[in-house]
């Protein structure tokens, strides 16, 4: 009887959700994963070397994550194909998603390796860590191509309503990217050059394998797979609002990490461990967005408002209570949580400080991410642009007055929550409406 009375309780969503973001939470965890299992063994090498890795992790996800679109505007234009029944149409969209990913990504590795001492300078940390960041930006580079391949392959595949193939690519990359590290930094004494060779290993091998799947599922389904450039314009054009938006983000993260630079070691390497750790959450959280990113492109694909709105409202529930539960987490494991990074008891004092800002800001951040990936997933991409823009003007003189009134990383980590809330309020907004409904196969 009791369980006959949940089971007429539990919300109708839930079991689709449930099927697309927990694989994708794996998959989502992956990355920052990378650097966290790169954190934890640069940091024993020294306090400048976590320092370097931190600047030129910032730099590179940048480069990488201005890119973001190749996986979210390609999930949402796949799964409003699979919505609208054209699952050939949806895997030849997602293939001339992959082969913007490999030109671009080309492009960046010619244009910014001789731009690597300027990109690090731009962060203001000191010598002994520009000399480490610039090690480990050179060698990054030419994983490039491999990280945006894995970001379009990605979107293929959700927007196919599969999430469990990148979830398997995520685990064999990430332990790939483990042992190397281990052998390279600690066996092989490479240092933090060590580092980022494993990495580029790890990376472009993954990406091997999402081109290995896509063409299995072209050639399944009768999908041509040679470069149609019309189809390729088409995916940058509808890309640009999405990297307007990523853009802004990405500049509150540069200001960030430039801010704390600019603090001294023992803050950039705090801040560098704090900032992972809030990543890895982040991505965690983003797992509901990437569910959103599916379920609300097929169902708008297929007609469905509905269907679309409730699962609108069941995602946000789940963003908050996720929200909570990490909150929850951070706060149990932060006495001991420094200790696994680092040796200095500068850096843990500082780190355990931010980690209770990062706690607090999870319910706000649990709410934005879900409403995020929902409106990328309908197309709504023009709002998302200048909401960005809106809230990235209010962070900055925020950041700025921290650091001039020497607030130190905790009003750097008050500026960043302000910058959450002004976008939790928008997006918001912008969901209880009706403008970013659009149906059809193409928006």
């Amino acid at each position: 009887m009791v369980g006959s009375s949940l089971r007429r309780r539990a919300n109708p969503q839930d079991r689709e959700i449930l099927r697309l973001a927990i694989p994708a939470f794996g998959a989502l965890v992956a990355e920052p994963l990378f650097l966290l299992s790169d954190s934890a063994i640069v940091g024993h090498l020294g306090t400048a070397q976590l320092g370097g890795l931190g600047v030129a992790g910032q730099a590179l996800a940048t480069l990488v994550y201005l890119c973001v679109f190749l996986a979210y505007g390609t999930t949402a234009g796949v799964a409003r194909q699979v919505g609208a029944g054209d699952v050939r149409a949806a895997i030849r969209q997602g293939i001339d998603g992959m082969w913007l990913a490999l030109a671009i990504g080309v492009v960046l590795i010619i244009a910014c390796w001789p731009l690597v001492p300027w990109i690090v300078d731009v962060f203001g940390s000191s010598p002994a860590v520009d000399s480490y960041a610039q090690t480990y930006l050179k060698v990054s580079l030419f994983g490039i191509p491999g990280m945006l391949l894995i970001l379009a392959g990605t979107g293929v595949l959700r927007g196919l309503q599969d999430t469990r193939t990148p979830l398997l690519v995520s685990i064999g990359g990430f332990t790939a990217n483990l042992i190397l590290n281990v052998v390279f930094v600690l066996w092989f004494g490479w240092g933090i050059a060590g580092s980022a060779w494993g990495t580029v290993i790890a990376q472009t091998a993954s990406a091997a394998v999402y081109i290995v799947v896509v063409l299995r599922a072209a050639r399944r389904h009768g999908a041509p797979v040679r470069p149609d450039l019309t189809g390729v314009r088409g995916a940058a054009h509808a890309g640009a609002h999405l990297l307007l938006r990523t853009a802004a983000m990405r500049v509150v993260l540069i200001v960030g990490t430039s801010i704390a630079a600019r603090m001294g070691d023992p803050e950039i390497a705090a801040y560098q461990v704090g900032f992972q750790v809030w990543t890895l959450l982040a991505f965690a959280l983003d797992a509901i967005a990437i569910a959103g990113q599916a379920i609300t492109g097929r169902y708008l694909g297929a007609a469905d408002v509905r269907g679309a709105r409730a699962a609108t409202r069941r995602m946000i529930q789940w963003g908050i209570g996720c929200g909570i539960a990490f909150g929850v987490a951070i706060l149990a494991v932060r006495p001991w949580l420094p200790a696994l990074f680092t040796s200095d008891d500068h850096v843990r004092n500082l780190l355990l400080g931010s980690l209770i800002l990062v706690a607090l800001l999870q319910p706000i951040a649990g709410v934005v991410f879900v409403l995020d990936g929902i409106l990328i997933g309908a197309g709504d991409g023009p709002y998302l642009a200048w909401t960005s823009l809106v809230a990235t003007l209010v962070f900055l003189p925020a950041a700025l007055f921290a650091y001039g009134a020497g607030a130190g990383l905790t009003g750097l980590w008050l500026a960043i929550g302000a910058w959450m809330v002004i976008r939790l309020i928008t997006l918001g907004l912008r969901a209880r409406g009706e403008s970013w409904l659009v149906t059809g196969a193409v928006r």
